[in-house]
């Protein structure tokens, strides 16, 4: 009997970590787009790529089910210096005007909130990939609003 109870516990554990934040996403390479990363993304994702700027900048967007809305940027890489480039990211999250506070701060990313006013609460994210000669940055979808538990997600599907 203890080893039943056991063992039902044992596969009730394992079941638990298989609901992991972020299930329902898969592996997606952005290669064909341009953009030499991989990131997780709903199966059902729908990836559009532009150039901008006469090809001096990529912009690739992915677009999946459960609010999932993620744009990337890449580029020349003008520093391979990532606080630097960090700094110029959140320099940049801080410049817009409802820009409230950052909920979370990591070596190469950020999470943020804004607010139009107390009902009208949004978060984003910027994520950083310094890769060769190329600078990436990851953010929240420029349409949207995004509830902390959606950019959460996001961020770390594009956590390299």
């Amino acid at each position: 009997m203890k080893k039943i109870l056991f063992f039902s516990l044992i596969a009730l554990l394992f079941a638990a970590c298989q609901s992991e934040p972020g299930s329902g996403l898969k592996e997606t390479d952005l290669l064909p787009y341009g953009i030499p990363v991989t990131i997780m993304a709903p199966d059902s994702a729908e990836i559009k790529a532009d150039d901008l700027g006469g090809g001096l900048i990529k912009d690739v967007t992915i677009r999946g089910a459960d609010n999932y809305y993620v744009q990337v940027f890449a580029t020349q890489a003008e520093t391979s210096d990532m606080a630097r480039v960090k700094a110029e990211q959140l320099a940049d999250v801080k410049s817009i005007r409802y820009f409230e506070k950052v909920i979370s701060e990591e070596e190469d990313g950020f999470i943020y909130q804004t607010a139009i006013d107390s009902s009208n609460i949004s978060y984003g994210f910027r994520y950083i990939v310094l890769q060769g000669d190329l600078e990436i940055i990851f953010q929240t979808g420029l349409l949207g609003t995004f509830s902390q538990e959606d950019v959460e997600k996001m961020y770390g599907a594009v956590k390299q």
